[in-house]
């Protein structure tokens, strides 16, 4: 963040502490984007992401006082994200299915990504147990470290390097295996 944002930042969340709600606004704006980011990359639902999203921001605002500096709301946010798609995940064991009718046309990829493999990565993503795929969506997709991923999920960081080896190892593995029963499909 440059130095303008991050003291921008630390002013509105000032005036949130002691009262004026009216910079808050400025607060969701700055994290919206991560917040909804690690909600949509677990649960794969725009409309779930959001509302996840919304409730992480209602508790924030809630509890706005606890929150000491712009990296402790910064820290504070990715934990209660984290801990809302697990509890989200425990919950709802069976993922939404859209219906073939209901589903879209297909639309041209404008990138040239294997869609096959895409897809065979998301289906094998989503097999994995709830702290997994929160770990790997951590990793991957917001580009946290294993100290910041052992932080906000409350493990040592050994845990964290040794559970993304085994759940990487585990993804080759299935993902693998359905390239294979694929190439055996087609051909």
């Amino acid at each position: 963040m440059d130095d303008q944002r991050q003291l921008r930042l630390r002013s509105a969340l000032e005036r949130c502490v002691q009262g004026e709600s009216s910079y808050f606004a400025e607060i969701v704006r700055e994290y919206q984007a991560m917040v909804f980011s690690i909600a949509l990359h677990y649960l794969a639902d725009p409309s779930l992401a959001e509302d996840l999203a919304q409730e992480v921001f209602l508790e924030l605002y809630q509890r706005i006082k606890g929150i000491q500096s712009a990296d402790h709301l910064t820290y504070w946010l990715r934990r209660v994200t984290v801990n809302r798609c697990i509890d989200y995940g425990r919950r709802k064991k069976r993922r939404s299915e859209t219906p073939l009718e209901d589903s879209p046309e297909p639309a041209a990829a404008h990138n040239p990504a294997d869609e096959l493999l895409i897809g065979r990565l998301m289906e094998s993503l989503e097999t994995l147990e709830e702290k997994q795929r929160m770990m790997v969506i951590l990793r991957y997709q917001e580009d946290l470290g294993p100290a910041e991923i052992a932080s906000l999920m409350k493990i040592p960081v050994n845990t964290v390097k040794s559970t993304l080896h085994r759940t990487l190892e585990e993804l080759r593995k299935k993902l693998t295996r359905k390239l294979r029963e694929v190439r055996y499909a087609l051909f």
